[in-house]
């Protein structure tokens, strides 16, 4: 990878390393991209008091999230095609979460398989479900992710109806690619990418190909998944999945006060607040905006956690500061994986932590519990 100072220095590697149409996925939003980039633009003007002359020569950025220890307040978020930006992209990341002691969430929409992570990790991960119309799949896959010693489900909300991307469809996006002219062309510029995908077995979506039935190959499963994704999907089905569970739930997708109430209702120990990356809503507000009324609101009844424009450790102490209990991290951490597999995801954890660190100290605290909304100026 080279000298690495920052996340951004990663991004600039992985576009040089991964086919367009898989880095296009990871960096796109929808339709405009307003609520993206307003992820980024809000976190950034949220500016800290600077404090002097306050011993801060012990510190910790230790906190828990589900009552697990964690060296920081980040857990991987789920997201899809993970294994297109790197070969076996999911049980690298997976690895390099586990040896730094952070939670790991794979994706329903994941290439490499439930039982793929679990069979190449030795402890527990989440587990991100969606919830679509061929209920008897999804029934099964809790029961394998149970199988498997997830340690969390996290049920993500905000994909009823799937938002535009404009650049997957102007890319022809599918896993693997198409062999169209374009795409050899593009493919032909990556070299080691391409050496990693043909020396894998895991290039098609392996929660779903072989799990249901007429699904056997990337053809079919194109037309299944755009028709499974549920628009009737309620709170009764969230509930009814929470009781076949019986563990940690965890309630991903909520920007609004009145949805919080409802998931802390269907039992939700943590609730995620997000856009989706900027990837569903346009024009939605951005996850730091909506954070603090909903801490407000639930706070003291669930953890609160947010995801959404985080690129450095400096956003994390942002959103502890505006009370969140953990954080996600997801294009930040794929910008690792397509640079340098494990080792780019252990890279971009670390780049975190130490800005983290390095800003709790400057604004004169020592451990992330005396971190409030007092470090910011407003």
């Amino acid at each position: 990878m080279g000298v690495v100072a920052c996340v951004e220095d990663l991004r600039k590697q992985m576009q040089r390393r991964v086919p367009r149409m898989f880095y296009d996925y990871c960096e796109s939003g929808s339709w405009t991209e307003s609520t993206l980039d307003a992820n980024e633009t809000d976190l950034q003007a949220i500016k800290f008091r600077q404090r002097v002359a306050i011993d801060v020569s012990e510190r910790s950025t230790a906190m828990k999230m589900l009552g697990q220890d964690v060296p920081m307040p980040v857990a991987l978020a789920p997201t899809g095609l993970t294994g297109m930006q790197h070969a076996d992209g999911e049980i690298l990341a997976a690895q390099a979460a586990e040896a730094f002691g952070v939670p790991f969430t794979l994706s329903t929409m994941s290439i490499c398989s439930i039982e793929d992570v679990a069979e190449n990790t030795s402890k527990p991960f989440w587990f991100q479900l969606y919830v679509m119309r061929a209920r008897d799949f999804i029934r099964r896959l809790v029961e394998r992710a149970r199988a498997a010693n997830c340690s969390a489900l996290m049920i993500t909300l905000d994909l009823q109806i799937m938002g535009q991307l404009h650049n997957d469809v102007r890319n022809g996006l599918s896993a693997p690619p198409k062999l169209t002219l374009k795409n050899m062309v593009n493919l032909a510029t990556k070299p080691s990418w391409c050496l990693g995908m043909l020396g894998t077995k895991r290039r098609a979506f392996r929660n779903i190909v072989g799990h249901v039935d007429g699904v056997k190959d990337m053809s079919s499963l194109a037309d299944w998944t755009v028709s499974q994704f549920d628009p009737s999907l309620s709170w009764d089905d969230v509930r009814e999945i929470r009781k076949q569970w019986g563990g940690k739930i965890i309630i991903k997708g909520i920007l609004d006060v009145e949805d919080a109430r409802k998931a802390v209702n269907v039992g939700a120990d943590a609730v995620v607040v997000s856009n989706h990356g900027g990837r569903q809503l346009d024009g939605a507000l951005s996850s730091i905006t909506a954070l603090p009324a909903i801490v407000d609101a639930i706070g003291d009844k669930c953890e609160v956690w947010m995801d959404g424009g985080i690129r450095t450790g400096q956003d994390i102490l942002r959103a502890v500061a505006l009370g969140a209990k953990g954080t996600l991290i997801g294009r930040a951490y794929l910008y690792g994986l397509g640079a340098g597999g494990e080792a780019g995801v252990a890279k971009v954890l670390e780049i975190l932590h130490k800005e983290l660190d390095l800003t709790m100290a400057l604004c004169g605290r020592s451990t992330l519990s005396q971190v409030d909304e007092s470090i910011l100026i407003r």
